[in-house]
């Protein structure tokens, strides 16, 4: 049984270390934080704002690829999100869709997997097509796996789960003894990644707001007051340099962790 307060199966912290180096997360998730805040200190539109965050996903994408990280999740669109003004929401939908259609291609052309968790069903039909669409064109690529969480939440993901392997039960395919932390950790989004070793969040705010609550069970968590739109490759790079000077005991004492590295 997998604890959630462990890595799963093949998820070493030792995972992409060389000799005298720290390793990298293998899963970076990051809360894009403050793309108003920044419109409004330059007497901008919040629209405005959201385009120029646009650029700083590019950044960070760009750079992930390039330090091999594993997995990179956005957290792009919360479920609580739907509760914005009606003309930011309806600017936030038109964006995601033409980033759907633009950069899709761009993605696949550099080998990066484009994956989108959360509940497609409150999208349009045209997003949610162009989804399906960038997913079956990435799905065979072996770089980066990008993740895209919109209209997700934390609690969905875990209520979803509880769901199905309630269904199951209900439908005599397992007992509910067989419903442990390994069970429902094969339910919830991105099952077959590593867990997110490193949490970001922009802007100052210091809270994970309902975002992969399962997965970051044990993620180091990373806070900067650097609003997102500023937030780039150099941002990326410090926030990878914190999480190597951190030491990650996953329940151990620290003469366990340094017989490890002996």
């Amino acid at each position: 049984m997998t604890s959630p307060q462990s890595p799963r199966p093949g998820a070493s912290p030792d995972d992409g270390a060389t000799a005298g180096e720290a390793p990298l997360p293998r899963h970076v998730a990051i809360i894009m934080d403050g793309n108003n805040r920044w419109a409004k200190a330059r007497g901008l539109s919040g629209v405005r704002g959201h385009h120029a965050g646009v650029e700083a996903v590019r950044a960070v994408i760009r750079r992930a690829a390039e330090r091999g990280i594993e997995t990179l999740t956005l957290f792009a669109f919360s479920s609580e999100n739907w509760k914005r003004p009606a003309s930011e929401v309806n600017a936030l939908m038109e964006l995601f869709l033409m980033a759907l259609k633009r950069e899709v291609r761009k993605l696949h052309r550099h080998g990066i997997r484009l994956s989108v968790i959360g509940d497609r069903s409150g999208f349009s039909a045209s997003i949610q097509k162009h989804i399906a669409s960038a997913e079956a064109l990435t799905r065979d690529n072996t770089g980066l796996h990008l993740v895209i969480a919109a209209n997700y939440g934390g609690r969905w993901d875990i209520a979803g789960a509880a769901r199905r392997l309630a269904e199951r039960v209900a439908a005599g395919e397992i007992e509910p003894e067989a419903i442990d932390e390994q069970a429902l950790d094969e339910e919830v989004s991105l099952s077959g990644d590593a867990p997110v070793d490193l949490c970001i969040r922009t802007s100052g705010e210091k809270r994970i707001s309902n975002f992969l609550l399962w997965q970051m069970a044990y993620a180091e968590l990373h806070f900067t007051p650097v609003l997102w739109p500023d937030f780039d490759g150099a941002a990326f790079d410090r926030a990878l340099a914190d999480f190597q000077g951190r030491q990650r005991r996953f329940g151990m004492t620290d003469e366990q962790i340094e017989a490890q590295g002996a």
